[in-house]
């Protein structure tokens, strides 16, 4: 199926939570999602669970994490892509992230109310 259908019937949701995203020594072990590769760690997590900045390299505060409620078959092509060029016209930044499942975009907090308007134009709904 096209990813227009996936759209048309798809839904999202906000989390209330606010998340930074650092680069860490180490990974937390509260993290929403890690990601290691061979030159460094990227931590995902809630701004109340940080609780040691001694393992932070760097860190970026105030994200929200917008949550496509839609499974994808994995061989479905151009989610992100179509997200985060409809993102990009309205100049909002985003940090995606890919799960089994699930597709999350990293929205700046102060983009969210923007972030919504451009997903529900494309035509997904969200769940509040």
């Amino acid at each position: 199926m096209k990813l227009e259908y996936y759209f048309k019937k798809g839904k999202f949701y906000v989390w209330k939570e606010k998340f930074a995203i650092a680069k860490t020594k180490k990974v937390l072990p509260d993290a929403f999602a890690v990601i290691k590769d061979k030159d460094e760690i990227t931590s995902i997590i809630e701004q109340s669970k940080i609780k040691n900045n001694k393992n932070m390299i760097n860190i970026d505060k105030n994200w929200k994490i917008f949550t496509l409620d839609i499974v994808f078959p994995l061989n479905v092509v151009g989610v992100t892509a179509n997200i985060s060029s409809a993102l990009a016209k309205a100049n909002v930044s985003i940090f995606p992230i890919s799960s089994y499942s699930r597709d999350h975009f990293l929205v700046k907090e102060r983009s969210t109310g923007k972030a919504i308007k451009v997903l529900e134009k494309i035509g997904l709904k969200l769940i509040k």
